[in-house]
């Protein structure tokens, strides 16, 4: 980086390398410049040339200065084209209340400086009115090659800005108008006043009383509504890159495990926005073997399957038959189809008397108990009783136990289940 033009309207940055194996933005605010550009492009594949090119190092030297980038970048012909890529300004209005803003929160100029742009600092922005990161079609092209939206050449420029950001955000305003060193100064004049006026305190600040601040409680603004739930989980990210993949990383693996992590992102949060959340206790942590089942529930790549059976310890059918008991009732089922227990006393006479009361003497099935579990006698069917008293159906399918439903207070329910009769 050259830093020569630090203190002028204009900064030049020297060509970066090439970027072979990784990604172009690192940080939230590079990703949302690439955004503006890949949601505003028409034509995909010209963004796709633009990365490979920036990829190669193809992009020149980079100048920046308040509403323009400007770039040499050669095409895939080797042939030089001058790129641009234009960003409004910001008026002097919007700067006035940017500047208002920062001065009043000295953490939002301490991260800038850190080479940092927190997520809060751009939210304050915009509730000011200004808007610091690109949207949709902000980012105009102009290129010699005369094409009318972006090409190659500026969309390659636009990665290697990316790349830019992510080293420093005061590049970004910068295009909007204010160079590092003019900023710095515009903030120190302004916070001086704000200091001399600010009334100087002989004692520490002791703070409010608390019976005072709960007496006060009713006078305080409601709290803001609960957020609305999305209707449907968010997509994760693509991960169709021309980058070859680390070492170890399964991209198949990863997608899937992205696409899971959204979903059951959007299941806690609809717990979490219930009226009654409060009142159902916290769900212990499922163990790697419990949580591989509930991945693969509705998986339909084989190999990811086949890595989560490996991983949780089980083969394809034993998978399977996992897979079937989460279906039918989670880690609750998942238990009794795993795990066989000897029934305390007082348990046993519960579930005998409910075996007893189930049928009619002349009715009643003959069943031979092994632990928790009770086998029709020459059947293909069998009960499995639950830690919480309830009875699970089973069916033997081949030389297997197998659940074939969800569990039932009453075992004759539970039974005609496993037997098929309703």
């Amino acid at each position: 980086m050259n830093d020569a033009y630090e203190d002028s309207p204009e900064r030049t940055f020297d060509a970066l390398p090439p970027a072979h194996g990784r990604g172009f933005a690192q940080t939230w605010w590079g990703q949302a410049w690439l955004k503006a550009l890949e949601d505003a492009a028409l034509d995909s594949e010209q963004v796709k040339t633009g990365r490979r090119l920036a990829r190669a190092g193809a992009v020149g030297a980079v100048s920046v200065r308040p509403g323009r980038i400007t770039a040499v970048v050669q095409g895939r012909d080797r042939t030089p084209h001058r790129a641009d890529v234009l960003l409004q300004q910001l008026s002097e209005d919007q700067w006035d209340r940017f500047l208002d803003m920062a001065v009043e929160r000295a953490g939002h100029i301490a991260a800038l400086l850190d080479r940092e742009m927190p997520p809060h600092l751009v939210e304050d922005a915009e509730t000011a009115g200004v808007e610091l990161l690109p949207g949709l079609g902000d980012l105009e092209p102009e290129c010699d090659c005369d094409a009318w939206d972006h090409c190659g050449h500026t969309a390659a420029l636009c990665y290697q800005m990316a790349r830019l950001l992510d080293q420093d955000p005061f590049v970004l305003l910068l295009m909007r108008g204010r160079g590092e060193r003019e900023l710095l100064d515009e903030l120190q004049a302004r916070s001086g006043p704000r200091a001399e006026a600010a009334p100087v305190r002989d004692e520490p600040y002791e703070g409010v009383d608390a019976a005072e601040a709960y007496a006060a409680a009713d006078i305080l603004p409601p709290l803001p509504a609960p957020p609305v739930l999305p209707s449907e989980p968010g997509q994760p990210p693509s991960l169709d890159t021309e980058a070859a993949p680390a070492p170890g990383v399964d991209p198949t693996a990863l997608a899937f495990l992205a696409t899971q992590t959204a979903r059951e992102a959007h299941r806690l949060l609809a717990e979490a926005l219930r009226p009654d959340h409060e009142a159902h206790p916290v769900e212990p942590e499922l163990t790697a073997a419990q949580d591989a089942v509930r991945l693969a529930v509705g998986t339909a790549e084989s190999a990811v399957a086949a890595r989560l059976g490996e991983g949780s310890g089980r083969d394809r059918e034993g998978l399977e038959l996992a897979v079937r008991a989460w279906e039918y009732g989670g880690v609750a089922a998942l238990d009794v189809l795993e795990t066989e227990w000897t029934v305390e006393a007082e348990t046993l006479a519960r579930a005998r008397a409910a075996l007893e009361s189930a049928w009619e003497d002349d009715e009643r099935p003959r069943l031979r108990a092994s632990r928790n579990r009770w086998t029709v006698d020459g059947g293909q069917a069998q009960l499995r009783l639950g830690l919480d008293d309830r009875w699970w159906p089973y069916r033997k399918e081949g030389e297997r136990w197998a659940p074939v439903g969800p569990a039932a207070q009453d075992p004759a329910t539970a039974l005609a289940l496993a037997e098929g009769r309703e």
